[in-house]
């Protein structure tokens, strides 16, 4: 075929979930798994000013009964949401709770993180015709399967169609061609 034939069709990416797509019981296991390293934990670190030095301090960690820095807390709980983001958030437009956060487990630079959510419930905005309310639980496994995180989360989606979840992709000035 020459390229003067080629006729692009624009396909949609992925584009997340909507209301109507939650269904109780189902689970997300979000595709991208993250490896923690040191640079990580220790910006994380100094971004939050968290000065515990069991995050950022070699000779405090070697005196912990782990023998090493621990990662932060709470560079794990946002690389747990992160990653659920993709699968559950997408089309979100806003949290409105997080309960029953269990950390179960050190994580240590190097380690993989991956998360999967179960839908626990869902239910009508009784205050947006537009939106739903969804609650899912999140737990986070290492490299190893030991789960290192749990919570349950509760947020705002859209319904698909809704005027505030279109796309906002700009058209370019000129198409796109090969």
């Amino acid at each position: 075929m020459a390229q003067d034939e080629l006729t692009p069709t624009v396909r949609p990416g992925w584009e997340g979930r909507f209301f109507e797509d939650f269904q109780p019981g189902d689970v997300y296991q979000h595709p991208l798994g993250r490896t923690v390293s040191e640079a990580d934990n220790t910006w994380f670190t100094l971004l939050t000013m968290n000065t515990n030095q069991s995050h950022f301090n070699a000779e405090v960690g070697k005196a912990s009964e782990f023998g090493r820095p621990l990662v932060v807390s709470t560079l794990t709980i946002a690389i747990a949401i992160g990653q659920s983001v993709t699968d559950t958030t997408q089309n979100a437009f806003a949290n409105l709770g997080l309960d029953g956060l269990v950390l179960t487990h050190p994580v240590f630079a190097g380690d993989t993180l991956f998360s999967e959510s179960l839908v626990l419930e869902k239910r009508e905005s009784g205050s947006r015709p537009q939106a739903g309310i969804v609650t899912i639980k999140t737990r986070t496994l290492n490299q190893d399967g030991d789960e290192v995180l749990s919570f349950r989360r509760t947020f705002y989606v859209h319904k698909r169609g809704a005027d505030l979840a279109r796309s906002t992709f700009p058209r370019g000035k000129k198409p796109l061609t090969p």
